[in-house]
Parts: C-alpha cells; structure tokens; sequence
C-alpha cells in the first residue's frame, strides 16, 4: 500500500485525531520522564500544587507563605488530581505534576486534526495535528508542569469545534450535535487555566470572520445562552470561593500586579521588539517550518477559501496582539500554531510551487542545522566527552529532520517529506531531552543538592535531621519543591543559626565569609558534608553551594 493509501486509512474518522494525540504523546513523554525540575516557573506551580494537596485548601494559591495571585487555579487541581491518582506530594515525584500539561499537549494535536479534517480532509487533518504535536515548542511544553501546553489544548478545542461549525455552514461536513458544547467546554478550562487567553483567542477569531464573511446568523449554532451558563457553571463557584477567601485581592493583583504590566511594558525583563515571535516562529515550529512558504502562499492566494479564511481570521489577530504586546515569551503564541498546521494543511491538498519547495527546504534545513550546532554548543558550555554519545545522535536525528524533509520537497513528494521530517524531528527531540539534557550536571544544582543530602540522610523526610533546611545565597523553586515546603530561603546569619540548632544548611559561596562569622557569634562548629558546582540557568550565574551540618562536637542551642 502507498503512503496516501496508508495516511487515509489510519485517518478515517476517530483514527485521525487519535494518531495525532499519540505522535503528541511519543513527542512529549521522554522529556516528562527524564528531566529534572525545571526554575522558575515550573518548580513555582509545581511546590503551590504540593502545598495545595498537603494544606487541603483548593481555592488560594500559595508558593511557601507567599500567595500566587497571577493565575486561575485550573492547573493547580488537574496536577493536583494526577499527583492523588498517580503519586502523592511526599514523593516530589515531577513527572506526575506533568501529566497535565502532556495531555493538554495531546488534546491540542487531537482536536487540530479534528478541525482541520473538516476543510482539508482526514489525511491532512492528521497530518496537520501531527505537526503541531511534534513542533518543538509544544512538545517540550509538553513535559513542563505549567499552564501552556494546557492552554494550547482548551483553545485548540474550542477553535476545532468552531471551526466544525462555520464548515457546516459553508458546505463542509456535519458538525455534529456536540460541537457547541465542546467550544464552550474549551473556553471555560482555557478560562480556568489562564484567564482571559482563550476567550480572547476565540472572540479575536469571530469578530475577523464577521469582517471577512459579513455574516453572523450561524453563529447562533453556538448556543450562547446555554453555553454561557456551562461557563459560569465551571468557572464560577471557584471565582466566587477565591473572592471571598481574599477579600477581593486575588483579582486587583491578577489585573493590576500581573495583567496590566504586561500589557504596558516588558514585565520582569521579558520585553522585546515587533518581530520577535515571527522571527522566532520557524525555529519553534520546526519541523514543521518544512511548510511553512507553501502554507503563506496558500494563505495569500487561496484566502476565499473556507479552511484558509477561517485559518488565517484564527492566526493573523491573535498573533497581532501578542507582537504588539511589550512583554513576550517565545510560548505566548502557541494558541495560535494550530491555525498554522492547517495552513500546512491546506498547502499539502493541492501542488506546491517550485519556489515554495526549494524555500521550505532551505528553511527547514538551516534550522535543522541550528538545533544540530545548538547540541553541540550545549555540550561545549555545560557538558563534556562523554555526552558527545548523546548528542551526536540528537544534532543528527534534527539535522535529518530538515535535510531529509527538504530533500523529498524538493522531489515533489510533499507528503513523505512531512512524514520523514515529523518522524526524525520527534526522535532527535526525545533524545535531546531523555538523553543529553539530563546529563548536563551543571544545569541541575537542585536535584544534585537534594540526591547529595538524601546520600549523608539530613534530609528532614528521611528521619535523621530536623527540619526545616535554611539555604542561603540560592532561592530557585526547584529547591524548595526537593526539599520541602519548609524549606527556608535566608540569609546567613539564618543559616548559622540552623547549625547552632543542628540543622542542615546549605550556603552559596558568595555567603561563605558572612556565614563563618554568624557562627563564630554562635559558638557553633559546622562539618563541611559535600560541595555542588554548577550554574543557575535562571539569571546565568555560576554557583558553589556547601551542604553543612553541625559538627559532633558544637554546642547546640537550648530547647525553648
């Protein structure tokens, strides 16, 4: 059988979304399982999530006694709910606070296969979930414990089952009797995991079709009545809960002390220029940056189109709003890559152009290469030989990616080269991940601290040392998540005290002099046990932490 012939029978009807979902899976699982806890922001959901299980308060969102009043609380329970299934908080097993974000990884691949199916037919819908699935961004978003990959799943949903919608309405197949109830089942999670995000996305993508299309009757389809009740079913009892259990404050900090600092300026250093998510996009994209010519021109040229309109009212406003916001993070635009892949669809149902070819290849081979030499530059700053046995295989398989996909576009046969490209992107990514990223030492202070205080037992958890640990001089999330919510982040002087009490500490070297004089005011001796080198890949500085416990014969401070 040939390709086509195989590519249609794995995508008829529910095979479709569902082979997108597993490329999806097998794209994000290795790094779920692989890599350590990720600063800041992972480690910060993560320990708030932990804190919510082991406090048993649902509603308020706390990192240690600090409230988090950034974002709603829908990824705290779906982590919280894997963490009681699969796991539990004592453990700080990472993986299943993860899970979330793989399936809403998982749900975005299906439902852009889903949607695009409609306009484009089974085997492109496929392939179209497939590439947003094995893009680079959303499958390492797919093992980091956040918001994002979850968002991009709700907001995939809800524009699929519009986009079902407005493609009954222009001639398309059934929409199916569950087709509103699944937008409005993706704006109220997308709403519960970020805010405003989806139902932004949603509305931007509605209002562009009523410019285009000068019609608004089959919006009706959507019935916004009911739907609006299931919204203010799933996202009220919680918005009232947290207004009352802050007296309000959760809201005037979510707008006015994250929200509307955004919107005015680069909030925390994350500014950037007009430009900066186009410039980035073929890189994060890869590999579906193959497609990415054919996918313009089918934009430019094919616009009256259904699938191509609806794609392009879904992508160019949304994508808009976040160049034009100051702050930028490369994940800001990932609601948006699923109007891309079907854009890719699109250009795949009918010829590519010579000049689309040869560009696509051009595109996807340089940054095939660019990840190849970021591999290996990754080995030259934080690894050494013996890594090069992982990273010769991950810089080729990406390399591959976009020399092979490139090669068989250039040859006319658009759909191997997405087959080969998708395939040698999505295994070179997993071994980047599962095989070289876990083996660059220096990057993981946390967990080395934590695997060397378990190997001496002062781990409070272990039943030798009192708790808390007091660190000084070292303040990552990812430490707090390893050791406990107890932990305490001070300074020195605390740290002396932690040894005067016969506690552990552990001290940043920067720290050392401050924290041998506290001592000495103390009276107490500390034990060197063991020092970690590394850096902090969060603000690039270079650390040498010292685990210390009291020495056997310091005097210890009096029972109060």
């Amino acid at each position: 059988m040939t390709l086509e012939g195989q590519l249609t029978r794995l995508s008829r009807t529910w095979r479709g979304p569902a082979m997108a979902a597993m490329v999806a899976f097998l794209a994000g699982v290795p790094g779920l399982l692989a890599i350590p806890p990720l600063d800041r922001d992972e480690a910060r959901f993560a320990q708030a999530t932990a804190q919510m299980l082991e406090s048993r308060d649902f509603v308020v969102i706390r990192y240690q006694e600090e409230p988090r009043f950034k974002k709603p609380i829908g990824i705290h329970w779906l982590q919280a709910a894997s963490v009681s299934v699969l796991s539990n908080p004592e453990d700080r097993a990472i993986w299943a606070y993860r899970i979330p974000s793989l399936l809403g990884a998982m749900l975005a691949a299906a439902a852009c296969a889903w949607g695009a199916a409609a306009f484009f037919g089974e085997p492109a819908g496929m392939l179209a979930g497939a590439m947003l699935g094995t893009t680079f961004l959303l499958s390492t978003e797919a093992f980091i414990a956040k918001t994002d990959a979850t968002l991009c799943g709700a907001t995939t949903l809800a524009l699929a089952a519009l986009g079902r919608i407005y493609a009954d309405t222009h001639d398309g197949p059934p929409a199916g009797k569950r087709a509103w109830l699944l937008f409005w089942v993706g704006i109220a999670l997308g709403t519960l995991v970020k805010g405003p995000i989806t139902p932004m996305v949603a509305g931007l993508t509605i209002l562009a079709l009523i410019a285009l299309d000068r019609k608004v009757l089959w919006l009706g389809r959507l019935k916004w009545i009911w739907g609006l009740i299931l919204l203010l079913a799933i996202v009220g009892p919680w918005a009232g809960a947290v207004t009352v259990a802050t007296d309000g404050r959760f809201w005037s900090e979510a707008l006015g002390g994250d929200l509307v600092p955004k919107l005015a300026g680069g909030q925390e250093t994350h500014g950037a220029p007009l430009g900066y998510h186009t410039l980035l996009a073929p890189l994060l994209m890869f590999p579906m940056t193959l497609l990415l010519p054919a996918a313009a021109v089918a934009a430019w040229t094919r616009w009256r189109e259904p699938g191509v309109r609806f794609a392009l009212a879904w992508l160019l406003p949304t994508w808009l709003v976040f160049e034009a916001i100051p702050t930028k993070l490369v994940h800001y635009t990932l609601p948006a890559y699923a109007a891309v892949a079907w854009l890719a669809a699109a250009a795949l149902v009918a010829p590519i152009s010579l000049r689309s070819r040869w560009t696509g290849a051009a595109l996807a081979g340089l940054f095939g290469l660019l990840l190849a030499g970021a591999t290996f530059y990754m080995i030259k700053l934080y690894g050494g030989a013996s890594d090069l046995q992982f990273a010769i295989p991950s810089a080729f398989l990406l390399a591959a990616a976009g020399l092979a996909g490139g090669y068989l576009l250039v040859r006319k046969a658009a759909q191997p080269a997405v087959v080969a490209a998708l395939g040698l992107g999505l295994v070179g990514h997993a071994a980047l991940a599962a095989g070289l990223v876990p083996r660059l030492s220096p990057l993981w202070l946390s967990a080395r601290i934590d695997k060397a205080m378990a190997k001496a037992q002062l781990l409070p958890e272990q039943g030798m040392a009192d708790a808390p640990v007091t660190v000084a001089g070292y303040a990552e999330p990812s430490l707090v998540f390893a050791l406990g919510t107890a932990t305490e982040l001070a300074g020195p002087e605390d740290a002396a005290q932690a040894i005067y009490e016969h506690r552990p500490a552990v001290v940043e070297q920067r720290q050392e002099a401050a924290f041998e004089q506290a001592l000495s005011v103390y009276g107490a001796k500390s034990h060197l046990v063991t020092t970690v080198r590394g850096r902090d890949y969060s603000n690039g500085k270079k650390m040498t932490l010292r685990i210390y416990e009291a020495a056997p014969n310091s005097p210890q401070a009096p029972e109060q």
